[in-house]
């Protein structure tokens, strides 16, 4: 019966923290059609959220974005068929659906149609320059780790990480650093990805060692469990790409805003005197 309680206050914490309370619609920042359509296999998609526990990171890590996923397009666009297998048993919708693959708190690592944020504040993270062999090798470990839990314990741990250190107890440190044997079973969502590209040592937020003695730099890959969403936005190796409400590629950008008409004031021309930029009468 414990068990049982444990586990209906457990649900209704999780559905308490996932629901979205009253606010205006972030729909209008952004042209969702645009979005989609533009969108790559090995785009990080970045989300503004507005539940209750999205609130609660961004005053932990002191940036808008609260969730990554990454996007990994749609099931027949898998071109490995075991890969493309276990896509498909964890999703049961159309196959023509646009993919993302994301850890979500009370679901796990999970895949979801894109189309289904087409109300969210999303922003597209495209690595510049990832060779389509690795994006195929981003996406499919991604797609290997559906089915994970999602890592409530990691997300305290990194929220304590980013927390001033020296006031907190002891005992409530991070214990990010200590040393877990074996793979993990449980992610969040910016680790998950940020695991995926580290796979193909595509570079996120490096420690850069410069050392002077040889006059050599390298570069050393952080933990995946201390990257937060907003790591992506912060990179200088992710192209950080928006599609605002208007589309300004067709016309220049003044001409599609959506003016009040209003009558402009007569503009006098001196006829008697003749100027170059206007035609001879």
């Amino acid at each position: 019966m414990f068990k049982a309680t444990r586990q209906w206050l457990w649900d209704k914490g999780i559905n308490w923290l996932n629901a979205v309370p009253p606010a205006d619609s972030s729909g209008a920042y952004y042209n969702f059609d645009f979005l989609e359509h533009e969108v790559r296999p090995g785009d990080v998609i970045l989300f503004a959220g507005q539940t209750r526990v999205s609130k609660v990171i961004q005053m932990v890590t002191l940036s808008p974005w609260t969730h990554a996923a990454l996007y990994v397009g749609r099931i027949n666009d898998i071109r490995d068929p075991q890969v493309r297998e276990k896509l498909q048993t964890h999703y049961q919708g159309n196959s023509n659906d646009k993919l993302v693959v994301e850890s979500l708190l009370g679901y796990g690592t999970v895949a979801n149609p894109l189309n289904a944020y087409r109300e969210e504040h999303l922003r597209i993270c495209r690595p510049a320059g990832l060779d389509w062999r690795d994006a195929d090798t981003v996406v499919n470990v991604a797609i290997e780790h559906l089915g994970m839990g999602y890592d409530v314990q990691q997300l305290m741990d990194l929220a304590r990480f980013l927390f001033p250190y020296g006031i907190l107890p002891r005992r409530w440190r991070s214990s990010l650093f200590q040393h877990n044997a074996g793979q993990p079973t449980h992610i969040i969502c910016s680790s998950m990805i940020a695991r995926c590209f580290q796979q193909v040592h595509y570079p996120i937020l490096p420690v850069i060692h410069n050392n002077q003695a040889d006059h050599r730099v390298s570069l050393e890959e952080r933990d995946f469990r201390l990257f937060i969403p907003s790591d992506f936005d912060y990179s200088p190796y992710f192209e950080v790409i928006k599609y605002p409400a208007w589309h300004f590629n067709e016309q220049p950008a003044y001409r599609n805003l959506p003016w009040q008409q209003a009558s402009a004031p007569a503009i006098k021309l001196d006829t008697h005197t003749h100027s170059p930029l206007l035609p001879n009468t």
